[in-house]
């Protein structure tokens, strides 16, 4: 292992330090000899304690990157790798473009340029998925009306029948045809009621998120439902109803994923400098559902907000639906990140400046 540089070393790189993306140098050996600080913030480490270390110590494995660079030392010619996924350390893994650029420099050998495109990722997913949603809901939009009309004409029809039978047994099917029809009838309520007029005024989030804890302890007193309340968080506009119900069915889908006896936490922060539905805000409200139940199935986990989609044996597949419907009218957007023993809905709400 070659030794290790002195902090002079990095001065014939000090025009690097400009740079506002993630730079390294590498010797031959693909030792490190220089990281600017772009690279030092993107992976979280100082660079006195990476000079003169394996570039491996720092990116790990990543797929390709490895031969790629020993053919760049071979041949002379840079290297693009786009979509490059680097865990450093026991830190969680991060999404990467990199360039790679052979150079004659103070020892360096080749130059690594870093892009982070989780952001990017994120903006695409964001797009595909509200595109999605909204093709999904005016499906369902259109199936529920649809239905609810001969719907009731079969409701109606079914109580003619029922004044018209003197059997108390044959007065059974008519009861089950009427209220078949009106929980069909609940269903449509529900997949339509998305669409309601929103009625925004100001509100603290922490009251939406106490309604929310009691009415849930009273349906599984057996939760332990823990808060993490940032109490700095100013208040802001919304639909107090709608983020109710979306909260409320968030955290009950928790709840029923931990057969009503396990932990939830609710959590709240400020988040800055987000940028939401294509929007970039200066601040934002960060509220998390966290609960230590088994997960959500890997079967199910990209298509969770879709409409009739539950893990549940007996779920409609309508509450994260709604939910997620409810939070999009108020231009924010749900994140969930699960595995066993740890499932997160993060919730993201745009705090605007009032008049």
């Amino acid at each position: 292992m070659p030794t290790p540089p002195s902090h002079t070393a990095a001065a014939p790189f000090a025009g690097l330090e400009l740079l506002s993306s993630a730079v390294i140098l590498v010797d031959g050996q693909l030792a490190i000899r220089y990281i600017n600080p772009g690279a030092e913030n993107l992976f979280a480490i100082s660079q006195r304690k990476l000079l003169g270390q394996p570039l491996e110590r720092l990116l790990g494995k990543p797929a390709g990157l490895s031969a790629a660079l020993e053919n760049a030392l071979r041949t002379n010619w840079s290297y693009t790798g786009q979509d490059l996924t680097v865990t450093c350390r026991e830190a969680s893994p991060i999404r990467l473009d990199c360039t790679v650029t052979p150079i004659e420099a103070a020892g360096a050998r080749l130059l690594l340029e870093f892009r982070p495109i989780d952001a990017q990722l994120r903006v695409a997913r964001e797009e595909q998925l509200l595109q999605q949603q909204q093709a999904n809901r005016e499906l369902i939009r259109n199936l529920a009306h649809e239905i609810k009309n001969p719907l009731g004409g079969i409701r109606g029809s079914a109580q003619l029948l029922q004044h018209e039978l003197d059997d108390p047994q044959l007065r059974e099917f008519t009861d089950v045809i009427i209220a078949e029809a009106d929980r069909l009838q609940d269903l449509m309520n529900r997949l339509l009621s998305s669409h309601c007029m929103m009625r925004p005024a100001a509100l603290n989030i922490h009251d939406v998120l106490e309604r929310v804890r009691r009415l849930i302890l009273a349906e599984f007193p057996a939760l332990d439902i823990r808060r993490d309340y940032d109490l700095s968080l100013p208040e802001f506009t919304a639909d107090r109803e709608q983020l109710i119900q979306a909260v409320l069915n968030i955290v009950r889908n928790a709840a029923q994923a931990l057969g009503g006896s396990g932990e939830i936490r609710l959590r709240t922060r400020v988040a800055r400098q987000v940028t939401l539905a294509k929007r970039r805000y200066r601040l934002a409200l960060e509220l998390q559902v966290i609960d230590n139940g088994p997960g959500i199935p890997a079967e199910i986990r990209d298509r969770i907000f879709y409409p009739l989609v539950s893990g549940r044996e007996g779920g409609s597949g309508l509450g994260l639906s709604l939910a997620q419907s409810f939070i999009e009218q108020h231009q924010g957007m749900i994140e969930v990140d699960s595995r066993p023993g740890r499932t997160c809905f993060t919730i993201l709400l745009p705090i605007t400046e009032r008049a």
